[in-house]
């Protein structure tokens, strides 16, 4: 059996549990967004620059959460071009075309400053 006993008040718990629910929803995603894109825009191997200039981002907001999700709309008989040029395919005369990770380079430091940002707003007294 487990037995706990507590004194005092646990408001200071309380404090920071609020602001970190305002804390989340006070950063501005539609600025990472358009950084995200940008970046994402910047790092994408360039043939005809159609995939670089078909990335965009959505944003969904639910009752505890927030997502930010980055896109790109350039889809070539089926196949994400993105997709492809990250992780590799195969060529219609059996070879293989090695994969470039070039996404998660470009878009880890947006999501290292919205995950500090975050923090700062939640910590601030």
């Amino acid at each position: 059996m487990i037995s706990v006993r507590h004194r005092g008040s646990f408001s200071n718990l309380e404090k920071f549990l609020k602001n970190a629910q305002k804390g989340a929803r006070a950063v501005d995603l539609n600025a990472y967004g358009q950084e995200g894109v940008a970046a994402l825009m910047s790092a994408t191997p360039i043939d005809s620059g159609k995939t670089a200039l078909s990335w965009y981002y959505e944003i969904h907001e639910e009752k505890e959460s927030t997502v930010i999700s980055f896109c790109n709309s350039n889809i070539q008989n089926g196949v994400p071009i993105a997709v492809i040029l990250q992780y590799g395919h195969g060529t219609g005369t059996g070879g293989w075309v090695q994969g470039r990770d070039y996404i998660n380079p470009a878009i880890q430091p947006i999501f290292d400053e919205i995950a500090n940002r975050a923090w700062r707003e939640v910590t601030k007294k």
